[in-house]
Parts: C-alpha cells; structure tokens; sequence
C-alpha cells in the first residue's frame, strides 16, 4: 500500500506553476531571457511587418528575448485558437504569446478569462503613458482593467489623391454627392476587414445627430433604429463605388494601392501618418493628402495582450514594455517609418527622450493634432459585430 501511495503520487499532476509578479521586473527579465514570444499580429503592410522586425532585434539585444511575428488576417483567428486550447485542456505553454488586438476582440477574451493579468500599469514604461489624455485604460468602451497594454494611438483619416480630389470631404454626406458624381472612384475594404468595418462605423457616427447611444451596448429594442441612417446611406453609396461595389479591396494597403494605380481618389485609413509614409515608399503619389471630417472622426488605441496560457509571458512583457518605451515610440511615429501616433506624455519623459519626439517631421501629408480635430468615441464592441454581421448579408457577395 506505501508504495502505491507514492506511486500515485508520482502520478499525479504538478501543482500549476504561479505567473511570475509583473511588478518584480528583474525577476520579469531575468526569466525572459531565452525565451520566443510567438506574437499574433496583422502582417497586411510590409511598413507593420519591418517595424515589428526592428522590435524583435532591439528585444534580443536588450533581454535575449527572441520575437517571432506570426502574421494574421484577422485578429479573430488568434482568438479562436486560444478559445479552442482552453476547451481541450492546454493550459500551458499554448501557440500564442502575445496578440495585437482591441474592440471586440478584447472583449471576448476579457469575458472567457482568456487573458493573462493585470499586468499593463505594472511595467516599468507605464510611467511615461498617458493616461489623462489618451483613451488608454479604456478599449471600445470596455474597461481595459490591466489585461493589455497599449502601443500606439490611432485615428481615422481620409486620403486624397489631388491631382483629381482637390478639396476635402467634410462629411459622410458630402462623400457621398461626391462617389455619386465620380462614379467609380471610391471604395473601401471589404468587412470584416478591420478598416472596412471602421469605415461603416465612422460612418454611423457622422450620420447620427447624437452618437452617444453607441457607447451603451446595442439592443433589439434599439439596434435597428439607430443604423438605419447607415443602411440608407449605404443603398445609395455602394452603385456608386468602384466596380459598382460589387468587389471590394481586401486590405487597407490594396486600397491605397488602387489610388497608386488611378483607378480611385479616395481612401479611409487609421493612421494619421500613413499617406506620408506611403508617399515617402513610393507606394502613394506625391500628390496625396488627408483631412479629415468636421464633426471629428473615431480615434483609438492599439494594445498588446497576453493569453492566459503563454508558456512565455516574461517575454510577453518584456516586448510589451519594451514598445511604450520612448526609443519605440518615437521610432512608430516618425511618418517614414509607421506614422502612428504615441501612447506616452511628452511632460513625463526626459529632455533626451522628448528630443526624439522633437526632432520627427510630420512630412507633407500629415495633419498637425490641432488639425486633426475631435476625437470621436468608438462605439461598444457589439454595434460593430452586429453590423459587420448585417453588412455582409445586405452587401457581402460580389460576383
């Protein structure tokens, strides 16, 4: 009998390991060191692509902390894949480290108790954030809470070829007198593409005479009369598309690949420094320019998370840290680089570090943030799943 109790005990499982303290940062890097993050992020734009390279270099250089960028189509993949580990029991050591994500699909992690944390506002750069200024510790509304941490600022633009669009748009309505009288020269991607999905969603928000019922969750009692200006305004928009919105760009770099090509003038991007870095890698004539509307345009911000069931979460947070630090920071919002704009308060950071800042040129098609103007709210994740959801029945199938 002793020696099946201790072969039973042999047997048994080990107790599961306890999450390393994300505020004991030399115990963080001393067991990051040697270990790969696999992090799922978009790969559409090769600008995204090299830059997460340069953060995979300077994090092996720093904390021997090898990166590894696996690229995704649609953050929704990583999702599932760690949805689908948690149902069949691996809860260590799963395929995804760290995700590029926010809006809905936070959401839905944050609600399965997919992710690991809190850990943001415990690494050591949250101390240069922003976190009066910037729509940081919030996520679609959704309480952010620690469970990821953000890395750039975002805000919808519009870009303009003005060799054939000289003046900008300053409303959805104007766009569309506008698409109506150039037939053809004008699209966006197709949802659920993240920037197809933005575009009916600022488009919503500029239709409605007081957007404010986007923040509360949609309802059946309210979802059909709140969108109906949007499915209106789509009717008479989409014959007037290019193709005669029967095809849609895939991806945000195809469409600004089309206004390269002349086939459109007109494009919707997230980035306020995307078409001067466009213009800078000959993928956008010199020509090009952005404004955007005058009731303001949605903003947001891009976080990091960590799935529950990394098997290298100190490298997770090393990487995370490692992109709100100033060098990082700066080198995402130089315009010939990446164009995005900074999660962290200028009045925190050394004269050194504010330097970097103070040196980047905006470039030619670049708004200043006084142009910029309003930021608007983005609405709660399930306007947009259920709107995502309606536009590919009503508009989805192209022939």
């Amino acid at each position: 009998m002793k020696h099946l109790a201790v072969l039973a005990a042999l047997l048994a499982p080990l107790p599961a390991l306890a999450d390393i303290d994300p505020a004991n940062w030399d115990a963080v890097t001393s067991e990051a060191e040697g270990q790969t993050v696999f992090w799922n992020a978009w790969g559409g734009s090769t600008t995204t692509n090299d830059f997460i390279a340069w953060v995979g270099a300077r994090v092996m250089e720093d904390y021997g902390v090898t990166l590894e960028h696996v690229k995704l189509t649609d953050t929704a993949d990583a999702v599932t894949r760690v949805l689908s580990e948690k149902q069949a029991g691996e809860n260590d050591d799963g395929a995804i480290d760290m995700i590029w994500i926010n809006g809905a699909n936070f959401a839905a992690m944050k609600d399965a108790d997919l992710l690991f944390g809190p850990y943001a506002e415990q690494l050591p750069n949250w101390a240069f954030v922003d976190v009066e200024g910037k729509t940081v510790q919030t996520d679609f509304t959704v309480p952010v809470e620690g469970f990821e941490s953000p890395w750039a600022m975002a805000q919808v633009v519009f870009i303009h070829d003005t060799a054939d669009l000289a003046e900008p748009l300053g409303s959805m309505q104007a766009i569309l007198e506008w698409s109506a009288a150039n037939p053809g020269r004008f699209t966006y991607p197709q949802p659920p593409d993240f920037l197809g999905t933005t575009f009916l969603k600022q488009a919503l928000v500029d239709l409605l005479d007081d957007a404010s019922v986007l923040s509360e969750p949609a309802t059946d009692a309210n979802y059909d009369a709140v969108t109906a200006p949007l499915w209106a305004f789509l009717d008479d928009l989409t014959p007037t598309l290019w193709r005669e919105g029967r095809a849609y760009p895939a991806t945000g770099p195809a469409q600004l690949q089309l206004i390269a090509d002349g086939e459109v003038d007109l494009a919707i991007s997230f980035s306020p420094g995307e078409a001067t870095a466009a213009i800078a890698n000959n993928q956008l004539p010199p020509t090009a320019r952005t404004f955007v509307l005058d009731k303001g345009t949605i903003g947001n911000a891009s976080f990091v998370a960590i799935p529950y069931n990394s098997g290298s979460k100190a490298g997770a947070m090393v990487v995370a840290n490692f992109l709100m630090s100033p060098e990082a920071q700066a080198r995402a919002q130089d315009p010939e680089i990446l164009g995005y704009g900074t999660v962290l308060n200028m009045d925190a950071l050394t004269a050194d570090d504010r330097a970097r800042f103070d040196a980047l040129t905006l470039g030619v098609a670049t708004l200043s943030p006084a142009d910029l103007g309003s930021v608007q709210a983005e609405p709660h994740p399930s306007w947009m799943t259920r709107i995502a959801d309606d536009w590919m029945t009503r508009y989805g199938v192209s022939e």
